[in-house]
């Protein structure tokens, strides 16, 4: 029996181990606002992960700042500003329109553009008249060979 309790608690996997993290709120606006947050954040150790589904150390810490920014009664736009400040420009999933940022924005549509460009003149482009390799004077002789076939 005992083997058998060993054998599942190393079969578990660690997230379940994991810390939950239980937050109270004063206001339901709040807590919307604050479940919102986490998923438009990532987490900086995770990379493609957002707080709010990270167990990394950092993001716990990320997510007990925003709640009590969130408690305090910032808004959305300070919490994003505040995080960008503190972390970088990565940890926003939707980063914002700044000069470094502007060929993240436009990119894909300057590479639709180009590849729309490259697909015009490929359909617009005359087929090459096909010469037959003939000179003129085996052209002639053909044309006799023709005409007495006839």
């Amino acid at each position: 029996m005992m083997r058998f309790i060993l054998t599942v608690l190393l079969i578990l996997p660690v997230s379940l181990l994991a810390d939950i993290d239980a937050y109270e709120f004063d206001d339901p606006n709040k807590e919307i606002l604050y479940k919102k947050l986490i998923k438009e954040l990532r987490c900086t150790v995770c990379q493609n992960q957002d707080i709010a589904d990270s167990n990394a150390e950092l993001a716990q810490d990320l997510r007990r700042k925003t709640y009590d920014m969130v408690q305090q009664g910032k808004d959305e736009e300070f919490v994003l500003d505040y995080m960008s400040q503190r972390y970088g420009d990565f940890v926003l999933y939707r980063p914002r329109l700044q000069t470094n940022t502007l060929l993240l924005w436009v990119g894909p549509f300057i590479i639709l553009l180009i590849g729309v460009f490259v697909l015009m003149r490929f359909i617009r482009r005359k087929p090459v008249a096909a010469s037959d390799g003939l000179s003129s004077e085996e052209r002639k002789r053909a044309e006799q060979l023709l005409e007495r076939d006839e």
